[in-house]
């Protein structure tokens, strides 16, 4: 016979909340719920009751006493009728109503076809008891939990869409200037497609970057005020400075290395002590 569970709560057996953060949906895994357990739903969660696949009830905030028909039929009728088992069968499906924060990365191409990292921080929770029940009904979820990971799988191609919709027709060094103008195009979209599933969207953080570090440096230096030839000469000059190679200020000034022919007698001097990198002008 099936132990009866009197008390359903997000707590494991060891006290620990099931319910962390990035968690977004909590199946209740023992399927012996009676008449007369009791629902424990915390201040931030909901508790949405099924039976057969239909939603019984939703409960808010406190502990509550089940009342369903379910009475345990025992013996040869419960063998005879349902093979042993009881003909109701409840779930518990507890859902956060806290804020989540849920992170979408990808790469955009911008209208020269340069790479770019985007990075999106969307901020969701649930807020009413019918958004709950959205959740439950088409959202599906893998074992007992569903994950912001789990509904980020949804939602990333619907932010990819919108970061490229602008992100295509803008030249790379004007991306950032559009940084707003996709912040809420990404929002939009987000929160249009979220809502059939009762998610509601509170905030949205837009991050892009060059994908070639290489870019990233030069349009760092473009920030300076430099023309593109004097950024190059730039970033040319900070690699060859970083080998400490003396001609990185002769890149700099756009300027050729010069040598001085020296006399001979100074030439055998220097060799002496070693003048530079071993180099030796002649004359």
């Amino acid at each position: 016979m099936p132990t009866l569970r009197n008390v359903i709560s997000t707590l494991d057996q060891n006290g620990r909340e099931a319910m962390g953060p990035g968690v977004l949906l909590f199946h209740y895994p023992d399927p012996n719920i009676l008449n007369g357990s009791l629902i424990t739903v915390e201040s931030n969660h909901y508790c949405v009751l099924k039976s057969r696949g239909a939603i019984l009830n939703v409960y808010g905030t406190g502990q509550h006493q089940l009342e369903t028909p379910d009475k345990p039929i025992f013996g040869s009728i419960q063998k005879a009728f349902y093979g042993g088992q009881s003909p109701w069968q409840y779930e518990a499906i507890y859902v956060n109503r806290a804020k989540s924060v849920v992170r979408a990365r990808g790469t955009a191409l911008s209208r020269e076809m340069a790479e770019l990292n985007y990075e999106v921080d969307y901020y969701v929770h649930v807020e009413t008891e019918q958004d709950a029940v959205k959740l439950v009904q088409h959202m599906p979820h893998d074992g007992h939990v569903l994950t912001s990971d789990a509904v980020n799988a949804y939602a990333a191609p619907v932010v990819e869409q919108a970061v490229n919709q602008i992100v295509q027709l803008t030249p790379l060094e004007q991306v950032n200037e559009k940084i707003i103008d996709i912040g809420e195009l990404v929002r939009a979209h987000l929160q249009e497609f979220l809502a059939v599933y009762g998610i509601t969207l509170n905030d949205v953080k837009v991050l892009i970057s060059p994908r070639d570090e290489r870019m990233r440096e030069l349009l760092a230096l473009r920030a300076f005020g430099m023309t593109e030839q004097e950024a190059l000469r730039a970033y040319l000059a900070l690699k060859l400075a970083d080998r400490g190679l003396p001609t990185a200020v002769n890149a700099l000034v756009g300027q050729p290395l010069q040598i001085a022919l020296l006399p001979a007698g100074v030439l055998g001097d220097l060799s002496q002590v070693g003048f530079g990198n071993g180099a030796v002008a002649q004359r």
